[in-house]
């Protein structure tokens, strides 16, 4: 596959790309499998789905730190694959973390630099805010998506700011200061997260470096303890796996 270190390294000045073909590769792998665990309660009475910190890796992490099973996604926010798990799977995973026996990790693979813009956006907060704002862009994917594609000229023409005004032209051309101000981020809050050109760097690079690590090809790719879950879908491969492996 193309180097996603060089890209990592370019991607604040590459071209927009408006069409991906970095998403979904089905692999196989030998997974865990146990007996039902039981739920955790959660502790001082805070839900465990209001449990989030940042991780060493740059993802975010949302459950019982202690939980037997570890989740952790690698996600492009422009997939349409990864929507499509959103959509269908976010509500399941939810009622597992809630029961304190899996914590979920959303880790970003980077495709391009609209896909950057958001996972900026979805920064711009507590570490409690990122899989919500994240979440809220798949579940609005369509709407998202029919904004960019519409304004493709302008997006275009954002590429050529200078790298610290950049990613603010993109969020503005593409519909994505209204839509985060709407979720809770305001327009100056934004401006300023997306002024952050080191932040940029650090995201691309983790998506880069941990990509070629763990041959992460494609968006959405799931590992269970560490180990490389099969599927993309939640209903016919994620949700199947967890449940083998005592989440029920």
């Amino acid at each position: 596959m193309p180097s996603l270190r060089h890209l990592a390294l370019a991607l604040i000045a590459v071209p927009l790309a408006l069409a991906l073909a970095a998403c979904g590769d089905d692999k196989e792998a030998s997974l865990p499998q146990g007996e039902p665990i039981a739920a955790v309660p959660p502790r001082d009475g805070t839900p465990w789905t209001e449990v989030a910190s940042e991780t060493p890796e740059g993802g975010f992490v949302v459950g019982n730190p202690a939980a037997p099973l570890k989740l952790v996604e690698y996600a492009s926010h422009t997939c349409p694959h990864c929507a499509e798990f959103a959509q269908t799977g976010a509500a399941g995973i939810d009622a597992l973390v809630e029961k304190g026996v899996i914590s979920y990790e959303l880790r970003n693979q980077i495709h391009d630099p609209l896909d950057l813009t958001i996972a900026m956006l979805a920064r711009c907060g507590p570490p409690t805010s990122f899989q919500p704002l994240a979440n809220q862009v798949w579940q609005n994917f369509d709407v998202v998506m029919t904004a960019v594609q519409a304004n493709g000229e302008a997006l275009q023409a954002a590429q050529q700011a200078p790298p610290a005004q950049r990613f603010q032209a993109i969020a503005q051309a593409s519909g994505l200061l209204d839509f985060f101000a709407a979720r809770g981020v305001s327009h100056d809050q934004a401006m300023v997260c997306l002024a952050d050109t080191a932040k940029a760097q650090q995201i691309a690079d983790n998506s880069a470096k941990q990509s070629d690590e763990l041959s992460v090809t494609g968006t959405p790719t799931f590992f269970l303890n560490g180990t490389l879950v099969p599927g993309t879908r939640w209903k016919q491969d994620i949700e199947p796996a967890l449940q083998r492996a005592g989440a029920r």
